[in-house]
């Protein structure tokens, strides 16, 4: 049993950092003005990983409340990278929403990646 919740925060810890980084080169694309026509299947595909890496991380059950909310957070966070991918494929004049979303969703990763932490050490402490 323990080499299955291994191989399950192998994976989750993983995936959302290779999303991330697929997130990001795909986002740098338009502003280099390349991939116009698959840069939203890359962006996509991020989005994905990001979202599976948030859903299979295994939650403790002896952790405190607002640790939970904060991984739940990341949960919204690969939501909100989702519907930037849903904006990158529809047919806009000139529209960024699909940058605006991923604006917001680096704001909010930013915030759980430092937040997470000091949430763990103070559990430590007590």
């Amino acid at each position: 049993m323990q080499k299955s919740s291994d191989a399950r925060l192998a994976w989750a810890t993983w995936l959302p950092l290779l999303g991330l980084l697929v997130i990001m080169v795909a986002s740098g694309l338009p502003l280099l003005r390349m991939g116009h026509g698959w840069f939203g299947y890359l962006y996509a595909a991020g989005a994905v990983l990001v979202l599976v890496g948030r859903l299979i991380y295994p939650v403790p059950k002896d952790c405190p409340l607002r640790l939970k909310r904060l991984l739940r957070m990341e949960i919204w966070t690969a939501l909100v990278f989702v519907t930037g991918a849903v904006f990158t494929f529809l047919n806009q004049r000139g529209g960024n929403d699909w940058l605006a979303f991923t604006m917001a969703g680096g704001v909010l990763t930013i915030y759980t990646s430092i937040m997470i932490p000091r949430q763990k050490l103070d559990k430590s402490r007590r």
